[in-house]
């Protein structure tokens, strides 16, 4: 019987793992080794590793963690979970069941980019998501914004408005985009094609958007926010509660609805707010927050039942 089990090894399960470690909590981290930045080259705005390759700070965590007798880090998926506070069951898919009286979730999100050839193996290298995490990098270079809704599509204004004077918005033929947004992209300069597209080739720093009629564009870089999904299907056999975008809805101190399960990371949402947690640095400060507050649950309850359960 663990005090903890952490679902994934990302920066929020580590970072939940090493607070309980210090501790002297008992606590299994089951990581199954598919982290949703394992494409990108580079992460960014954590301090002193601005620039890290993600799997190194997964690795330099592990490390950090092996000075905690009391944490057990494994390779392998949780396939199902069960149970109640105080006495949860997982079943691993390669080891069993294991017990715990708590949980963190912290499996993290997937990212399902459009069914655009040539988009999705580019994803996290040349194509990206985030402009706070790679518009730096590509300041004052040739941009594109591959996007359907209009809430991606301002994706492209926030890139001219910050990063570029050239940036192309491209709908892939959807919907027309409100007027809002085209007359102010026209406005800024910044082209709207609607054409279908056919396919994206070339290497990081040459790209080409080839539409189905035929017609190119040239750019060095390609941002898309893709749609998103839940890694794995743990919250919902718990009875955790989701959120209409998907996401697990937690309180302030990472608490889902379900008492003794915590979630963390992108994964998790308070709600409220516009979005997820998609930063590496938010990440690993959700897992902190969720452990300490756990951590205190846990001394409660080992002092009786005036105290708590």
């Amino acid at each position: 019987m663990y005090d903890v089990i952490v679902i994934g090894g990302g920066p929020a399960g580590l970072s939940a793992a090493l607070v309980f470690g210090r501790q002297r909590r008992s606590v299994l981290v089951v990581d199954g080794g598919k982290p949703r930045n394992e494409r990108a080259s580079e992460m960014h705005m954590y301090l002193s590793r601005d620039g890290f390759a993600p799997q190194e700070l997964l690795a330099l965590g592990r490390e950090e963690l092996a000075a905690y007798p009391g944490v057990e880090v494994r390779t392998d998926l949780v396939v199902a979970a069960r149970g109640t506070k105080g006495d949860f069951e997982l079943e691993l898919a390669g080891r069993g069941t294991v017990r715990a009286r708590r949980i963190v979730l912290a499996t993290g999100q997937v990212d399902e980019p459009f069914d655009i050839p040539g988009l999705a193996e580019r994803f996290g290298r040349s194509v990206f998501h985030c402009p706070f995490c790679h518009g730096w990098e590509v300041r004052d270079k040739a941009l594109a914004v591959v996007a359907h809704e209009p809430a991606q599509a301002m994706l492209a204004l926030y890139l001219a408005d910050r990063f570029s004077e050239d940036v192309v918005l491209c709908t892939d033929g959807a919907a027309p985009l409100p007027e809002r947004i085209t007359v102010t992209a026209a406005e800024r300069g910044v082209p709207v094609v609607d054409k279908k597209i056919a396919e994206i080739t070339g290497t990081p720093g040459d790209l080409t958007i080839r539409f189905a009629d035929g017609d190119e564009v040239r750019r060095e870089a390609i941002f898309h926010r893709a749609p998103s999904g839940r890694q794995s299907a743990l919250a919902e056999q718990l009875g955790c509660e989701i959120l209409p975008d998907g996401t697990v809805k937690v309180d302030e101190t990472g608490l889902t609805t379900v008492p003794g399960v915590a979630a963390a990371g992108d994964m998790a949402k308070l709600p409220g707010l516009p979005d997820a947690t998609t930063l590496v640095a938010l990440g690993a400060a959700d897992g902190v927050r969720a452990a300490v507050w756990m951590d205190g649950d846990l001394f409660r309850s080992g002092l009786g039942p005036a105290f708590g359960s």
